[in-house]
């Protein structure tokens, strides 16, 4: 019988995803992360752990599997609280879920439960694993979208490598969110209507800037707003030589000066704000809401444009440099001077969008068919051919 630790995180997904290993007829240990109890950054009074693993534990006991809580508070804070504020304050956007995927649940925990002898790690993550066995009979391994389009969280994945997708298994890969309620209704799980976390993996809610503000202190900078017709936006396009030549040219960020806008008001950090982002600039009087179209965190300057459609939003290509450009099919990872045309998507549920990847000496382009709103360094791009994800990045 084959031996599968399930991170339990106290939720309906990896409740479920427990009950059906179970059924398959694997032997099933449930395993609770507790990655959060460090006081120099407090995070809220209602922080949910303790709820989270009394939760998991009951299920655990209904399901009749032995649980255990391990403590890895240390690695997290190391590995992804300590990097987000390095990235933060270089004015970098991280995304902590695909991190703590990489770094926790499928490094950390994967060792952990080795360690305890199992075969496989399981979780609740909406997406599917795949087998491609060539004529020697070596097993390469797939990373597919999840069956429910709602809620696919492949991208979340996007930084996984061949050797921890073999040890993994993703049982509630093919059931929609419904399907999956119903089962644990049906089996009377305690995490049957409970409501999806909303907050950093594994910590719990939290609003960014005042978490940010525990280590990063405010400093006060001006609010520029830059007008949609500033020349920048408007320049003629130069006859190119190259391809590659061209996308330089469109993946150049605008650089901004304040005398290009009017300061408008004041904010506490600029490393507390990332582009796209309407909420929490708290200048009103204008016809459209102000957005944040970039930040200069060594001058301490946010720079804001009026309504969606500003074109200091938007870009048509982004590059990846060589050591943060990642292949989960390495076997079909691009040579200098090779392209692919792709699906590919800059955010959790955009909608995935044409591009085609041009490799170079230095890196890796993303060229999109149509400009990407509030392309944004520090976050991860992933790409995809039909529905499975082979490769992603941090933009740079």
């Amino acid at each position: 019988m084959k031996k599968v630790v399930v991170g339990l995180s106290g939720g309906v997904d990896s409740s479920v995803a427990a009950y059906l290993l179970k059924e398959q007829g694997y032997e099933v240990i449930g395993l609770f992360m507790k990655n959060w109890h460090d006081d120099s950054v407090t995070i809220s009074k209602e922080c949910p752990w303790l709820e989270d693993s009394n939760d998991a534990l009951i299920v655990a006991e209904k399901l009749g599997i032995p649980f255990q809580t391990v403590d890895l508070s240390k690695e997290y804070k190391e590995r992804i609280v300590d990097y987000m504020f390095r990235e933060y304050e270089k004015g970098r956007t991280p995304n902590p879920d695909v991190l703590c995927n990489r770094e926790i649940k499928f490094d950390v925990f994967l060792k952990i439960a080795m360690q305890l002898g199992a075969d496989y790690v399981a979780t609740g993550h909406y997406c599917r694993k795949g087998e491609i066995v060539d004529a020697n009979g070596t097993v390469t391994y797939r990373l597919l979208a999840g069956v429910d389009e709602n809620k696919d969280q492949s991208y979340f994945l996007c930084q996984l490598s061949q050797d921890q997708l073999s040890k993994t298994l993703f049982p509630i890969g093919e059931l929609t969110k419904p399907e999956v309620r119903k089962i644990a209704f049906d089996n009377e799980l305690i995490t049957a209507d409970k409501k999806d976390s909303q907050g950093l993996c594994f910590i719990g809610k939290v609003r960014l800037p005042d978490f940010l503000q525990q280590k990063l202190k405010p400093k006060k900078g001006p609010i520029v707003e830059v007008p949609n017709d500033v020349a920048q936006y408007h320049r003629t396009v130069p006859s190119f030589n190259n391809k590659f030549e061209e996308l330089a040219y469109y993946a150049q960020k605008p650089d901004y000066e304040i005398s290009d806008g009017k300061v408008v008001g004041q904010h506490q950090g600029a490393h507390y704000f990332t582009k796209g982002q309407r909420k929490g600039l708290d200048v009103g009087g204008t016809p459209e809401p102000l957005f944040v179209i970039e930040t200069d965190v060594s001058q301490n300057i946010i720079f804001t444009g009026q309504g969606k459609a500003h074109p200091g939003l938007y870009r048509r290509t982004l590059f990846i440099k060589n050591d943060e450009l990642h292949w989960i099919r390495p076997d079909l990872s691009l040579k200098v001077d090779e392209s692919m045309e792709v699906w590919a998507r800059i955010r959790y549920r955009q909608p995935l969008q044409k591009a085609v990847l041009y490799r170079i000496d230095a890196g890796l382009y993303v060229d999109f068919e149509e400009k990407q709103s509030a392309i944004t360094e520090g976050q991860f791009a992933a790409w995809y051919i039909d529905n499975e994800l082979v490769g992603s990045g941090v933009i740079s």
